[in-house]
Order: C-alpha cells, then sequence, then structure tokens
C-alpha cells in the first residue's frame, strides 16, 4: 500500500508543478476539493460496510455459501451480489475486500466483481433509457454467461496458483 501511495503522490506533485507553470494550480486544487467532498462520504460508508461484513458473517457461514468449497452455488450467489451492488469500484472492491478477510473463495469473488462489471441490474434503466431496449438487451444477454465463467476459470486458477 506504501508503493501505490508514493507514486499518486508523485504523480499529483508533477501534475500540480504543471497546472502552477500555467497559473492553474487554483482551479486544480478547488475541482479535486469538490471531487473529494462528493466521493468521501460513499468511500467511508463502503469501508465502513466492509468492515461490518467481517465482524457481522460468522466465517463458518461466509466459507459454506461463498468459501472455496461452495463450489458453483457460490459463483452464482457472488454473480447476482455483484449485479446488484451499486456504485462505482470505491463500493465494490472494500466489499470483496472484506468478504475476502471472511473467507469468500477466489471464485465466487471473481465472479462478483464480473457480475457487478457487466451485469449492473442498477444501470440497465439508464442504459434502456439512452441506447434503447434493443441495443441493451443485446448487451446483456452477450454477457450474460461470462460471470459465472469468470468465477469457475478464478476456481480452477486458485487451485493451480497457491
Amino acid at each position: 500500500m506504501v508503493i501505490p501511495t508514493l507514486i499518486m503522490f508523485g504523480l499529483a506533485l508533477i501534475f500540480s508543478l504543471m497546472a502552477y507553470s500555467k497559473g492553474q494550480h487554483i482551479q486544480g486544487f478547488k475541482a479535486g476539493y469538490l471531487m473529494t467532498a462528493q466521493t468521501l462520504p460513499l468511500l467511508l460508508f463502503a469501508f465502513l460496510m466492509a468492515g461490518m461484513v467481517q465482524v457481522l458473517l460468522p466465517p463458518d457461514i461466509v466459507s459454506k455459501w461463498i468459501g472455496e468449497g461452495s463450489g458453483f452455488r457460490g459463483i452464482l450467489l457472488g454473480t447476482v451480489a455483484g449485479a446488484c451492488t451499486p456504485g462505482g469500484p470505491y463500493v465494490s472492491l472494500p466489499i470483496v475486500a472484506g468478504l475476502l478477510r471472511s473467507g469468500a473463495g477466489t471464485g465466487t469473488m471473481v465472479a462478483f466483481m464480473t457480475g457487478w462489471s457487466l451485469w449492473s441490474f442498477n444501470r440497465l434503466p439508464m442504459e434502456v433509457a439512452l441506447i434503447g431496449w434493443r441495443l441493451t438487451l443485446i448487451r446483456f444477454l452477450s454477457v450474460l454467461i461470462f460471470p459465472p465463467m469468470a468465477g469457475l476459470l478464478a476456481l480452477g486458477l486458485a487451485k493451480i496458483i497457491r
């Protein structure tokens, strides 16, 4: 976690110096502050939820339903849970991290992330409104099998890569 933080610090410093040289650093700081103010509450609640998942879900239940031994049932649960998870990666990734720490399986969490990315039920109404029901349906049907397939593939790879 230290290396990515240092990289982001370095990039922010370089971009700040570039903006300063053009006299636009104040605008950049204001824009960054506004994004932080808008996103920070969501991040806090996502991390709080991830922490609560670790505390509230007993490891034996997590293991039974979505652990390494849960098989295809766990992969399907992960897929649907991911598809139902609202928000961006700042919401879904802390949830995945919390579930992994509670004993969730690799295949299930890959299915979760792939379901969140490709199915995203909360995005479907916007897709229909903007690009129409036909293209939305074609897109959804085109990716329907990928989250469970990705979960199964990850399950197999997790056995090989230890």
